[in-house]
């Protein structure tokens, strides 16, 4: 599934990287420790997290993440806003709870690492 279609179904609004949002999703990851997405997102993955500071671009990068969704209707920093322009990672914002985001995710069809086959 492509990231516009997951920001179309459950009404995301983008932050950055709208010229990216053709890219594939091929998983589903959701943690709020960056060490932990480090170690176990997979290239290709959705991350749903509540960070808004500009280290969460630096990790969506390293592990080439499809994009990152912000839960409980916070905005990312505008320092984090510029540095995801700069590295192409796109940034969506959703008002609702990460639960919620997962479970709707989930629902489309986006399974998370284990799920997949991965860890």
């Amino acid at each position: 599934m492509k990231l516009n279609e997951i920001v179309e179904k459950l009404n995301l609004e983008v932050m950055s990287g709208a010229n990216k949002l053709d890219n594939e999703v091929k998983r589903g990851y959701v943690s709020d420790l960056l060490s932990d997405v480090i170690a176990h997102s997979q290239e290709g993955d959705v991350w749903v997290t509540l960070q808004i500071h500009q280290n969460v671009v630096a990790v969506a990068s390293l592990n080439n993440l499809s994009g990152i969704v912000l839960v409980n209707g916070r905005y990312p920093e505008d320092e984090t806003i510029q540095k995801a322009e700069t590295e192409g990672i796109p940034i969506v914002v959703s008002k609702l709870p990460a639960f919620e985001v997962v479970g709707r995710l989930y629902n489309l069809g986006i399974l998370g690492v284990a799920d997949a086959g991965g860890v």
